[in-house]
């Protein structure tokens, strides 16, 4: 069975080869690299006068302005790029933990046809703080789980969770439910996971499947980060409306409040709770951006392209 890697690239650096060779070394065979590149010019400036990317003869790359680029329709461009049976979406900062990336990712899909999609474990990079590694392990925890309509009353919008860091997807199942949303500022993941859980299928969390994946947001990109997901959530009542947000939110400001404690780390709670504040801000304006004047929306937004 074929199995093409999709990823979207933006002023890529010198990672993106570790991250090819790191591919290349997984103990099931890529078929495909297919790398959807935003802005010519930046690529060209990370190849000039290197020829790594000539050791990688399944890498096929294609261009696209920053003014074309969309989160959900620059990934259904890459998957027609495609014809491969599995297609695995990756972002260019995620690192693979293992070779067994992609055999622990992909095996439940081959074998269960009622999984539409699987996605892996986030672990914590070496360099990112302790908030940021707990909110890791809040969302990607150690023990897989398989989701459905049947989980809605205990996960709430978790249910609908799928990142596209690193997800595994059936072509079948992608093309009966239409693929990813065309046009979305934020959670083209959750979208199609929700569809999908709505059509009867399954989503698979693999926490065996791992990649390094973590930043080190300033309070300013969390609260646009935020503000963005409030639209989202508002533009796609279809996934989102009826089903609360906040009560996951709370869970973690509890626990993460509870395990900075226990680390004897009280001293970060402040801080804790200021990020807190930063990304609820960014969230209850994101939900009411019909109401702010288009000067605030484009100043409080992570993405103006969406907006234009």
């Amino acid at each position: 069975m074929d199995v093409d890697v999709i990823i979207p690239l933006y002023k890529p650096d010198k990672g993106l080869f570790s991250l090819l060779d790191l591919l290349d070394r997984q103990t099931v065979p890529v078929h495909q690299i297919i790398l959807m590149n935003t802005e010519e010019k930046y690529f060209e400036q990370l190849i000039y006068g290197n020829r790594e990317l000539e050791r990688h003869r399944n890498v096929r790359v294609y261009h696209l302005s920053k003014w074309e680029f969309d989160h959900g329709k620059t990934r259904r461009r890459g998957v027609q790029k495609s014809q491969a049976e599995i297609f695995v979406m990756m972002t260019q900062d995620a690192v693979p933990a293992d070779p067994y990336l992609l055999e622990r990712l992909t095996a439940r899909l081959t074998r269960d046809e009622k999984v539409a999609v699987a996605y892996a474990r986030q672990l914590p990079k070496k360099d990112c703080d302790i908030l940021e590694r707990f909110t890791r392990q809040f969302n990607y925890p150690a023990e897989s789980r398989i989701k459905s309509a049947e989980d809605l009353e205990e996960l709430g919008v978790k249910t609908y969770m799928c990142s596209n860091v690193c997800a595994a997807y059936r072509r079948d199942v992608y093309e009966e439910l239409g693929g990813f949303v065309r046009h979305t500022i934020f959670n083209e993941d959750m979208i199609y996971a929700a569809c999908a859980i709505r059509s009867g299928y399954r989503v698979a969390y693999e926490a065996e499947a791992c990649v390094y994946h973590s930043h080190a947001y300033t309070n300013g990109q969390l609260f646009r980060r935020n503000f963005d997901l409030g639209v989202s959530q508002v533009d796609h009542p279809e996934v989102f409306a009826g089903i609360s947000s906040e009560k996951e939110g709370r869970k973690l400001v509890r626990e993460a409040t509870a395990y900075l404690r226990e680390q004897r780390r009280q001293k970060e709670i402040p801080h804790f709770y200021m990020q807190c504040v930063c990304k609820y801000a960014g969230y209850l304006l994101g939900r009411h951006y019909h109401n702010l004047p288009r000067g605030l929306v484009l100043r409080f937004t992570n993405n103006r392209e969406y907006w234009r």
